[in-house]
């Protein structure tokens, strides 16, 4: 009976309320992580790709158009492009993944794809394009328009490139945030964490670009300096917004972090799969994440000219925003708070002594 009690009194200790929430958090996390990433790359297929058709006829180019987008389970949305001119131009600019140029004075055709935007898709294009044509005793010669490095397999370095970054930034903020003891921080605090996470942000971004570029692994082309911002962009914004969910929940902050970047994000980056291979929901809510943003506008930086980043860098912004407001303001505010309930207790023991006297 004794060693029962006792055993009770210190399993009682050893695992309160607190740490049974949290034990249940991160089985939560942990289930939701395999969900995610099992649900949105165990089957990846081609749905709705942005994909156009060039002929000389617009009548044979209609008729192309009308037999793409009947394929059994859409995986093309196909779109007539007046040449071949503007189909690759389009494809830089990220406004297609690929075209069909028909040639009616043979029976080979052109297939136009981007390996630089995924070569898994790229290579699903091709797959296409060639049953297709296979069916009508036709053969397809493929155009690479934005071959992918050969140092860079499946075209997935841009994606662990800002996995790291994305990492940097949640990692930062959380030890930042835990060395304090998990304490609420004053304004004046959050402002220095703030700062000391730019300055992490732009260490990580120099560092990432270095490591990645033809100084060091040469694994990806592009602009030092432009995926340099980039990188610091990528990571301070994620490191803020930990540091805003921190503030408003403490250190279950850290775990909606998780949540946020590692849970929905990585999987709806497009990373080992390109968007349009993804399920609909990872497929939605990857461009407005951070990896899925910091992915799209490595790739385009990489191998698109740097074209169609305008969103991309948007939606990175609009993250730092809001984690740098939500951070500055709840510490505002609880400090406040402070201040209010401190000036009370001081007038509550004043007028005590008072009366005492």
């Amino acid at each position: 009976m004794k060693f029962a009690d006792g055993f009770a009194r210190e399993f009682k200790d050893a695992v309160t309320p607190r740490a049974a929430l949290l034990v249940i958090g991160v089985l939560a996390l942990q289930l939701l992580f395999i969900a995610s990433y099992v649900g949105a790359l165990h089957n990846p297929k081609p749905k709705d790709v942005p994909f156009g058709v060039v002929a000389p006829a617009p009548a044979a180019a209609r008729q192309a158009e009308q037999q793409l987008s009947k394929l059994p389970g859409s995986p093309l949305d196909p779109r007539v492009v007046a040449d071949e001119r503007t189909a690759r131009q389009q494809i830089m600019d990220r406004k297609i993944d690929g075209a069909l140029v028909l040639n009616p004075q043979g029976t080979t055709d052109t297939l136009l794809v981007a390996s630089g935007g995924g070569t898994v898709l790229a290579s699903a294009l091709e797959t296409l394009a060639t049953e297709v044509d296979g069916a009508q005793q036709r053969t397809v010669k493929t155009v690479d328009v934005a071959p992918a490095s050969p140092q860079d397999f499946d075209g997935l370095s841009a994606f662990y490139l800002v996995v790291g970054w994305c990492v940097g930034g949640y990692l930062c903020a959380s030890i930042m945030s835990i060395s304090a003891g998990s304490k609420p921080a004053s304004p004046q605090r959050a402002l220095i964490r703030l700062g000391a996470m730019a300055l992490v942000a732009i260490a990580g971004g120099l560092g990432g670009s270095l490591i990645i570029g033809d100084s060091i692994l040469g694994a990806l082309p592009g602009s030092f300096w432009a995926l340099t911002g980039l990188g610091a962009l990528v990571t301070f914004a994620v490191g803020a917004i930990t540091l805003a969910l921190e503030e408003l929940t403490g250190v279950v902050g850290i775990g909606l972090a998780v949540l946020l970047i590692v849970v929905a994000g990585n999987p709806s980056a497009g990373g080992a799969f390109p968007l349009p291979m993804l399920p609909p929901f990872w497929q939605a809510i990857g461009p407005w994440l951070p990896p899925g943003a910091g992915t799209w506008a490595a790739r385009s930086i990489a191998y698109f000219d740097g074209n169609d980043v305008t969103k991309s860098l948007l939606v990175l912004s609009a993250w730092a925003v809001a984690g740098v407001a939500v951070t500055l303001l709840v510490s505002s505010l609880r400090e406040k708070k402070r201040g209010g309930g401190t000036h009370r207790r001081r007038e509550g023991g004043a007028s005590h002594v008072g009366v005492a006297s």
